[in-house]
């Protein structure tokens, strides 16, 4: 998204843009085995729910995900830091929940990604001038996102040659 604000001073206009993350609405079972993760798990949602977090906290992006199928008593939302996580009840489903997400973003639908391989979900989310993202395109993203920051983790963890030399050095004098 593209925020733009014009001045005018003197007959002149300075433009200022700033470049922000689109944040994500997910049709939650769609994108869940294309993780790798198993929708007949009972902690399927919640383990979604945990990357996502990761994710939105690595990559400082906002993640609505949509579950259908909820139970009695269990529907509604829950706030995970940047990952907002609906609950559908049954007899919903949270194709329908994300299309009235759009209708209610209206205009500002255009400043959000659906995440879906759902056909429908995908032409209701250009419809309305969302971005549209394949389910195992996100996936892929998400993966290499969480790997990334593993390696930079790692990296950070590792002494440089220096600190190396400098240990080993103190070792030696301790010998002596």
């Amino acid at each position: 998204m593209i925020i733009s604000l014009y001045t005018s001073a003197a007959q002149k206009v300075f433009v200022c843009e700033y470049n922000l993350p689109m944040p994500y609405l997910i049709d939650g079972h769609n994108l869940i085995p294309k993780l790798g993760l198993r929708l007949d798990d009972p902690e399927d949602e919640i383990e979604l729910v945990r990357l996502l977090q990761d994710f939105g906290r690595i990559r400082r992006q906002q993640a609505d995900v949509y579950f259908d199928g909820a139970p009695p008593g269990s529907a509604g939302l829950r706030k995970f830091g940047r990952v907002k996580a609906y609950f559908v009840p049954r007899g919903q489903t949270a194709d329908s929940a994300i299309r009235r997400r759009l209708d209610n973003l209206g205009g500002d639908a255009k400043n959000w990604t659906v995440v879906s391989s759902d056909h429908e979900v995908q032409n209701a989310a250009r419809a309305r001038r969302a971005q549209a993202m394949r389910s195992e395109e996100f996936a892929k993203q998400l993966r290499e996102t969480l790997a990334s920051a593993r390696t930079k983790k790692r990296a950070e963890e590792k002494p440089s040659a220096q600190e190396v030399e400098e240990w080993l050095s103190l070792f030696k004098r301790g010998k002596e």
